[in-house]
């Protein structure tokens, strides 16, 4: 589970990877079902710094909609 102090922008570590090892692309091919990133999220990912990956949590979080 993300913690959530870790996308803090003063967090002194990287977020984890939000994988959890179902990687399948959606029917239209834009976000992975099992961590809702896109192909270029997917890629740059293993070299991007902490803020490039708490932008996409930012972006996960929002594809998730409002929490009910």
């Amino acid at each position: 589970m993300l913690a959530q102090g870790s996308l803090q922008p003063s967090a002194a570590e990287a977020p984890p990877s939000p994988c959890i090892s179902v990687c399948r692309m959606d029917a239209d091919r834009q976000y992975c079902v099992g961590c809702l990133r896109t192909l270029d999220e997917l890629r740059c990912w293993g070299k991007a710094d902490a803020t490039a990956k708490r932008h996409i949590w930012q972006q996960i979080q929002q594809r998730c909609g409002p929490a009910s």
